[in-house]
């Protein structure tokens, strides 16, 4: 990982764009987000930015449309290869935990998943090929997709710009930040829910 992360802070314009958005892409289409998180690359890239080597308007679109390809990507390997994924060897050295755990998040959360999973690591890599697994309607998937990676890919490459030299610094933080605020979220849906289903009964 170390040796990947000098690989691109080396790099500059067109080749630290296709790197980074590469890395964003894999992450779910390939599994990468295993070995290397994409979000690693995108603070990178954020920070490359910074320094002024490539543009960081640049930056936001590839890592966005790159990380709303990748999860396309894993939603069709999930619904093509379904359970023989889950059963090969690479499904194997996933884990069953992992697998169970964006499961059971799929299975919670619905189309809010995929938007979510974005903020959580180990998520971010499975939940797609899971929706496309459980048969989530395409569209649905999209949309929840396009808004999560959007919003994903930008805070942190903006992150990553403003953190500048001292990236390495937020990139633990960020994660907890992210698992912090899917769990907010989920809680605040909940109590949305539950307001809601009272609401109605006391109409009737």
């Amino acid at each position: 990982m170390d040796a990947v992360v000098d690989t691109l802070a080396a790099l500059s314009g067109w080749a630290a764009l296709l790197v980074v958005g590469a890395l964003a892409f894999g992450e779910s289409a390939a599994f990468i987000g295993l070995f290397l998180p994409g979000e690693t690359a995108l603070l990178l890239g954020g920070a490359l930015a910074a320094t002024g080597r490539v543009s960081l308007t640049a930056m936001v679109i590839v890592s966005t449309v790159a990380a709303i390809a990748g999860d396309s990507v894993g939603y069709e390997i999930g619904r093509w290869t379904g359970a023989p994924l889950r059963r090969s060897r690479a499904g194997r050295w996933v884990g069953e935990e992992r697998w169970n755990r964006a499961e059971r998040f799929i299975a919670r959360h619905g189309p809010v998943a995929v938007l979510l999973g974005r903020w959580v690591g180990v998520l971010r890599t499975l939940v797609p090929a899971l929706a496309g697994m459980n048969r989530m309607p395409y569209r649905r998937f999209l949309l929840f997709n396009a808004l999560g990676g959007a919003a994903w890919a930008t805070t942190v490459v903006l992150v990553g710009y403003l953190a500048g030299a001292s990236w390495k610094r937020v990139e633990n933080h960020l994660g907890e930040a992210g698992a912090g605020l899917a769990a907010l979220v989920v809680v605040v849906l909940a109590i949305w829910w539950w307001l809601r289903r009272r609401r109605r009964h006391r109409n009737r």
